[in-house]
């Protein structure tokens, strides 16, 4: 099995053109990966009086806060997104495509997997409802499920904004995000729906730094440490002198949450992060020449938007399914102490694994249909095929930007070429590339 695992690993790898930007794939899906564990490590389901409620081990133990610094990466995410963006609007251009026309292609690989997911828990929160559930425990449920959609909308409407927000230089959203926060935190004036100004202000900052990389100005290591050492520098000074929380995620019953909406310490942590993530751009890049950590992002990236929508769904079907068993210690229990945080980890494998069944349902909605019309697709195409790397890099060298040349491309075929196929072609994913379909569907039968 190992041997079959290298195999498809090196197909995969040998179908990558080799203008592809690999760092970019190993950024979001650190990015992706480091949200979903955030989550499972900080929300607790807690059982009580036959219902549900939430609470977060950083309410009790806020010595944990640390685990926020590493694990909440939207900073990273936006930062690709807006490098992303920019450059497949500009290569669509180039190819004579309308805005109109790569706006409805990018915001409908956000909508197919999300129409998924809202149709299954609205038949799930009518079954709870008719079979008699706590309506705060229904309330619970659906508001953790749906909890990733206002990242997605966030997103999708700084995708829209891609044209006006391209050249804008990021200290705009950020004085933006300082003045919103010395009149409420400050001053005390304002409206109390102020804060949320900073929701796509806030956002919009490492959306204009990606911008920045694509249009060369953040290809120095210096652009990275400036960025690491001012951002690490702000946030700890509004941290120790000015009163922001040192958890970079919300937490249940706290006065200020530094995410709902973002602060200007939640801003300035991800210029830190957006730092340290263009200074690991040579590192990440040597690293995904070896073929296997290589397959394992390209897997990642493969269904992005799947993991991220489902994870919370896997964790609270897990806690639903176990709790016939009774109270289990870091699942239905409060998470008060180190003991919970061990059983947590125990759990995080289970949690994997109902969301690797939540992946093999659903993830043909964000690779754009069923087997059936792929398989139609792959028909009278021969036992070759070619990874096309030309004409701004459509399907697998959708990040790599207008390259104009096909001779990169390079031809494989059978079970590795399939999942090559995919791997390259589908990974862009929630923030993605450019996917024009130049790169053939999966027959059916084949599995990555």
């Amino acid at each position: 099995m190992w041997q079959a695992v290298r195999h498809g690993a090196r197909r995969v790898d040998e179908a990558t053109p080799d203008s592809r930007d690999r760092a970019v794939d190993a950024l979001r899906a650190c990015a992706i990966l480091g949200v979903v564990l955030g989550h499972w490590l900080v929300t607790a389901l807690v059982a009580h009086d036959g219902g549900l409620y939430t609470a977060s081990p950083l309410g009790r133990m806020p010595w944990l806060a640390p685990i926020s610094w590493i694990f909440q990466t939207l900073a990273v995410f936006f930062l690709v997104g807006g490098h992303v963006a920019t450059k497949s609007l500009a290569c669509a251009h180039a190819r004579g495509l309308t805005y109109g026309q790569w706006l409805r292609a990018r915001l409908g690989r956000l909508a197919r997997p999300v129409l998924a997911l809202l149709c299954l828990w609205a038949v799930v929160t009518a079954g709870l409802l008719l079979t008699g559930a706590p309506a705060d425990t229904v309330h619970t449920l659906v508001k953790l499920a749906l909890s990733p959609l206002w990242f997605l909308l966030v997103f999708a409407a700084l995708t829209a904004a891609t044209p006006l927000v391209a050249r804008l230089h990021p200290l705009w959203p950020l004085a933006v995000v300082l003045h919103v926060d010395v009149l409420r935190f400050g001053l005390h004036l304002g409206p109390s729906w102020l804060g949320w100004a900073n929701l796509p202000a806030g956002w919009l900052v490492p959306y204009t730094l990606g911008a920045a990389w694509t249009r060369g100005e953040l290809d120095t290591r210096r652009a990275g440490r400036v960025l690491l050492f001012f951002g690490t520098t702000a946030t700890v000074g509004l941290v120790r002198c000015a009163g922001y929380p040192a958890a970079m995620v919300g937490v249940p019953g706290a006065a200020i949450s530094n995410l709902d909406p973002p602060t200007l310490a939640a801003v300035t942590f991800g210029l830190a992060q957006c730092g340290l993530a263009l200074l690991l751009r040579d590192r990440l890049r040597r690293v995904m020449r070896r073929p296997l950590p290589w397959a394992a992002v390209a897997t990642v990236n493969l269904s992005a938007m799947t993991i991220f929508l489902w994870h919370q769904t896997a964790l609270m079907a897990t806690t639903a399914a176990t709790l016939p068993a009774g109270r289990l210690p870091g699942l239905h229990t409060a998470p008060d102490g180190p003991a919970w945080i061990a059983a947590r980890l125990g759990w995080l494998p289970v949690f994997a694994l109902v969301l690797t069944v939540c992946w093999g349902a659903f993830r043909s909605y964000e690779q754009g249909g069923g087997g059936r019309r792929r398989g139609r697709g792959w028909r009278g195409r021969g036992a070759g095929w070619r990874v096309r790397s030309g004409a701004c890099g459509g399907g697998a060298a959708g990040w790599s930007g207008c390259t104009g040349v096909s001779g990169g491309s390079r031809r494989t075929g059978g079970r590795g070429g399939a999942a090559a196929s995919r791997a390259s072609g589908h990974a862009n994913g929630a923030a993605g590339g450019e996917d024009t379909g130049a790169v053939p569907r999966v027959p059916r039968g084949h599995r990555v």
